[in-house]
């Protein structure tokens, strides 16, 4: 999918709100063991964008939600995956 795509398909892009919406929410959960357990991430941003896509949903830019999707989020998955991995590892080994 590309920009123009993303900003006419109505679903996708409510649903792409929804799930850094929830992302933020499990940041904000995590606290002070976010930067513990995945470091190097923008934590402090992470959480601020969820306040931001709840409370100022009319001043959100599509291209920055776009930019998001396309940039931001990929090395924070990779990030907390690795994390995943990490705590399982350490469960298997006790």
């Amino acid at each position: 999918m590309d920009f123009a795509a993303f900003r006419e398909d109505q679903k996708t892009y409510d649903a792409v709100e929804r799930c850094l919406e929830r992302i933020s929410e499990a940041a904000a959960k995590l606290g002070d063991l976010a930067p513990v357990l995945v470091p190097g991430q923008p934590w402090q941003e992470i959480r601020a964008l969820g306040n931001r896509l709840r409370h100022e949903y009319d001043d959100i830019r599509e291209d920055r939600l776009w930019d998001i999707v396309q940039i931001n989020l990929p090395p924070l998955c990779i990030a907390c995956e690795a994390a995943l991995r990490r705590l399982r590892e350490g469960q298997e080994s006790q």
